[in-house]
């Protein structure tokens, strides 16, 4: 396993180059730049415009910018500072380090996307454990509509109308200030909590339905007939003989759909005022700040493969016929 773990470890390295020089090849698409975005903001800078693509960098090729900021190419003063020395570059627009924002909007992205994952699953396992041990009866309907219905419901819609409509009922809106965990852990619960849920609905639903699905076929096996031919209580059935095993496709299935989980905090925290990845990536677009999109991007793309990665190592802990080599 350990030789497996570092060889999937090392194809992380192409994997980002790769991603680092498709996002920046589509950012160099977009009309406008960074200089543009300045002078609309406002601001003290020159206003002869080659003065500062001189000052930022601007000036050369396309080619050579990138390089500078992988850290192939040296900077200005001569010295290597990129991506493979640590260094994510540098965000023009709002003028500090990109690992500095990123620090800042991302615990705020992760607390976000964990507390969406953990509420899905404690939806989704129970409703579709239920609903296939008792198929075709009024708990499985429910079951399946409840299932339907998050799927169906899109996230900013109904992220708009929780905003809305309590503020015009009720003269309630949920706070826009964020609130640290470690000032006090109860509001800050309470603010993640509303964007948590919605984020995790559509989530749970794709879960609930494969839970179903893969518990009834598991059920059929002749293995787990025996279970019950033997007088085993329907719990350890259930949780021993069962699930473990309809767990396998169901974790699959949370790998494939954890990268639009991510993507859905975009959305939910430009709604919901949470200043984390999601809603500084949106404002580095606006502003056309490339290496901050980038460096976002990056950290993204890292954070998925190493999801993979943690995914692939629970098929081994659900079924020992796995093997790595």
């Amino acid at each position: 396993m350990r030789a497996y773990i570092i060889r999937r470890l090392l194809l992380v390295i192409p994997t980002l180059f790769v991603v680092s020089l498709v996002i920046y090849i589509l950012i160099q698409l977009v009309p406008g730049d960074v200089i543009d975005a300045m002078r609309v903001s406002g601001g003290d800078i020159p206003a002869d415009r080659a003065i500062l693509e001189r000052q930022l960098g601007l000036d050369a090729p396309a080619f050579i910018q990138y390089g500078r900021w992988m850290g192939f190419l040296p900077q200005v003063d001569g010295s290597f500072s990129g991506v493979f020395q640590g260094n994510l570059g540098w965000s023009f627009f709002q003028r500090q380090p990109v690992l500095k924002l990123v620090g800042m909007a991302g615990p705020i992205t992760l607390e976000l996307a964990l507390m969406a994952l953990i509420i899905s699953q404690l939806i989704a396992l129970p409703i579709g454990i239920y609903s296939a041990l008792r198929q075709d009866k009024w708990g499985d309907y429910i079951g399946r509509s409840v299932a339907i219905l998050c799927i169906s419901v899109p996230d900013f819609w109904l992220a708009t109308l929780i905003i809305i409509f309590p503020a015009i009922w009720w003269d309630y809106m949920p706070p826009i200030m964020l609130i640290k965990f470690t000032d006090d852990p109860i509001g800050n619960l309470r603010m993640f909590i509303i964007p948590a849920i919605i984020l995790g609905m559509a989530f749970a639903g794709i879960i609930m339905r494969m839970t179903r699905t893969m518990m009834l076929e598991v059920l059929r096996q002749d293995y787990i007939r025996t279970a019950w031919a033997k007088g085993l209580r329907e719990r350890v059935v259930v949780m021993r003989h069962t699930l473990k095993n309809a767990l396998i496709p169901v974790v699959s299935t949370i790998g494939v759909q954890v990268p639009f989980l991510i993507g859905g905090t975009v959305i939910i925290e430009q709604i919901f005022c949470l200043p984390g990845m999601g809603r500084l990536v949106i404002n580095a677009l606006i502003s056309r700040d490339k290496f901050l999109v980038c460096g976002i991007v990056l950290i993204f793309a890292l954070l998925l493969t190493l999801v993979n990665l943690v995914i692939d190592l629970t098929y081994g802990f659900l079924d020992p016929r796995v093997h790595f080599k």
